[in-house]
């Protein structure tokens, strides 16, 4: 059976509440023979917004949920009671996530911030009743109005991730074990390219309690940038990361070279977003464990004329002068 893990862009169905009707009553009671009008109005619908949570990091629970309605509001009632206003809709989103109108296109926002909210839907207005309508020539006045009838429409939702830190790389170069070693994360590992197939977070925590965020975007390959290999839908999530670490094989093989690689994939990120050139970034030469990895360092020096941090993700070595530059970068 496929199971579904992660979901970053997905349809959401919404609408809104309904106003309540105005009310058409008058007052009767003993000794009062016309008591003249008391109907009440109604309530207010409830609208659908969507709020910024930093403890959700994927649409999954959308892509289950896709209906999402607010509470219609009730109508007036005699004694001049108001109905009651409908509950609101809160849907909980991601950080990160993009909004827009699935007919029109139209860019409806973005939230990028825990508690950010933003209004979809608004609940339809309650109707009058006919208390208002009193005057001296209508002393018996049988108007009122209706509730205004709530919106209704269909949203993309797609989620771009906010990290610190994005993981780049090709499939196979020891991203998710690299992910594993910095944080807490437990991405799935296996000895093949594409093993991850969607981005990863994790939290890389320092003693004074500082954190960092970092995504484990999946192996990208030439062309990406046109939508080879799912291309596009990973690099929107490299888009909002303020740094990256180009994590490079320096093992080598027969059709990998390191020095290719990391240019490739600065070409790749350049031609999906001139501004991903701009970027801070580190090249971590990783597997240096392996025995051809000293030859290939070398050239890759060479041919790149980069500051390389030589490291083993699979053993754990050479990790602390990453964390080291990393925490420097953003809290010093």
């Amino acid at each position: 059976m496929k199971h579904v893990v992660f979901k970053d862009r997905v349809k959401l169905y919404i609408r809104a509440g309904n106003g309540g009707n105005g009310c058409v009553s008058f007052r009767r009671e003993k000794f009062i023979p016309k008591g003249g009008p008391d109907g009440g109005d109604g309530g207010n619908g409830g609208s659908v917004i969507l709020q910024c949570d930093a403890n959700e990091d994927s649409l999954l629970p959308l892509y289950y949920k896709p209906h999402q309605r607010a509470k219609h509001a009730q109508h007036g009632m005699g004694s001049q009671c108001h109905g009651r206003n409908g509950a609101d809709c809160i849907v909980k989103i991601p950080i990160g996530t993009v909004i827009t109108d699935a007919e029109t296109g139209e860019l409806l926002g973005e939230l990028l911030a825990d508690g950010e909210e933003l209004l979809v839907a608004k609940g339809g207005k309650g109707g009058i009743g006919n208390i208002h309508f009193k005057s001296s020539t209508n002393q018996a006045p049988r108007d009122f109005t209706e509730g205004i009838k709530a919106e209704e429409r269909m949203l993309w939702l797609e989620l771009k991730l906010v990290a610190d830190v994005g993981l780049v790389g090709y499939p196979n170069a020891g991203k998710s074990t690299l992910l594993s070693q910095l944080t807490h994360a437990h991405p799935k590992i296996a000895p093949y390219p594409f093993t991850t197939i969607n981005p990863i977070l994790g939290t890389m925590e320092y003693e004074n309690f500082n954190r960092l965020r970092v995504a484990d975007i999946p192996g990208l390959i030439d062309g990406a940038h046109d939508g080879v290999g799912l291309g596009h839908q990973f690099l929107r999530h490299i888009e909002r990361s303020k740094f990256l670490l180009f994590v490079i094989d320096v093992a080598g093989t027969d059709q990998r070279n390191p020095a290719d690689d990391f240019l490739h994939l600065r070409e790749e990120l350049r031609l999906h977003q001139e501004s991903l050139s701009d970027t801070p970034y580190l090249v971590l030469a990783n597997k240096m464990d392996a025995p051809e990895a000293a030859e290939h360092i070398a050239e890759f020096r060479k041919k790149t004329d980069e500051e390389v941090y030589e490291i083993s993700a699979k053993e754990g070595t050479g990790l602390d002068p990453i964390k080291e530059f990393l925490y420097g970068h953003f809290f010093r």
